[in-house]
């Protein structure tokens, strides 16, 4: 099968993917949590009370009290974890005696910590240093590898393009859900940009060793052997993790929700970018190149 023939196909629906996301990302942004805003965080574990059948009770209290909630995630089936804006010992110590009395069982408490805004500016600084460097580096390592530097650009510009489906998405799942971003999102981002980029260099490698081989072959054809010959395997390997994936996003329970379902998204664009995104991007860029010589 020809891919190459259906490359515009491919970018206009990775555009009507990434469309919607970009313009909520432009106008609502994301939704961070207490690790990147400061608050404070609140962890307490119940011994005898099965909290998941109380949580009404629970939000009422939380609501009623002095503290500002951003975030309730129960894990497990005595615990509870609150994100919120900051607050002192005294306020939390005050909601915990009224969760008491309304469920009968003084909870034990695991954690109490404050996050402050400086620590949350600190850590967005890294991350985008951290994701900058990351493409910087592996723009020059593929351009070294291949000799060329459009392997390095396309392989960067699939990792761009699977960066705007993840924030997009959550973009809108924040302005839409409540859905916010921590420490883990950013983890589940940095995962997946390694993926798409191996994904990606396995591609790469086939039209090199066809390069090779076939010298007066165009590239184009090149290109669509290797999609061809990579395609099964990718599709394989990507599967058994989206099946993974899949399991703890459904069953994880709520502490690892939203980083499983980032990592789901992650892959299956990552798996798609790999093969309609970076791929033809060569051919397009190698048929400009033409053009100019």
């Amino acid at each position: 099968m020809n891919f190459m023939r259906f490359k515009w196909f491919y970018f206009l629906l990775s555009a009507i993917v990434i469309l919607p996301g970009f313009f909520s990302l432009v106008k609502y942004g994301l939704r961070p949590s207490v690790d990147f805003t400061g608050g404070s965080v609140w962890e307490l574990k119940f011994k005898e009370t099965a909290i998941e059948d109380k949580r009404a009770v629970i939000d009422k209290v939380l609501k009623e009290s002095k503290v500002e909630v951003n975030s309730l995630q129960f894990f497990g089936e005595k615990q509870i974890l609150v994100k919120m804006k900051p607050v002192t010992k005294e306020d939390v110590s005050s909601a915990k005696a009224v969760l008491a009395k309304e469920l009968e069982e003084m909870p034990e408490e695991i954690r109490f910590e404050v996050v402050g805004p400086v620590l949350g500016g600190e850590l967005v600084k890294k991350t985008i240093t951290a994701v900058i460097l990351a493409s910087a580096v592996i723009l020059i390592y593929i351009a070294w590898q291949f000799k060329d530097l459009m392997f390095g650009a396309c392989a960067v510009l699939g990792m761009f393009h699977d960066t705007l489906v993840i924030l997009g998405i959550f973009s809108l799942l924040g302005h839409y859900s409540g859905v916010e971003i921590d420490t883990l999102f950013v983890t589940a981002m940095l995962t997946i940009l390694s993926f798409s980029v191996h994904d990606t260099v396995v591609v790469y490698d086939r039209i090199r060793e066809s390069q090779k081989r076939y010298p007066k072959v165009p590239f184009a054809e090149l290109v669509n052997k290797a999609v061809t010959e990579t395609l099964p395997r990718s599709i394989n390997n990507s599967m058994t993790i989206i099946f993974m994936l899949i399991a703890l996003w459904l069953l994880g329970g709520e502490t690892i929700k939203w980083f499983a379902f980032a990592l789901l998204v992650g892959t299956v664009s990552g798996t798609y970018s790999s093969t309609f995104t970076s791929a033809p991007l060569l051919v397009v860029w190698q048929q400009i190149r033409s053009r100019r010589n």
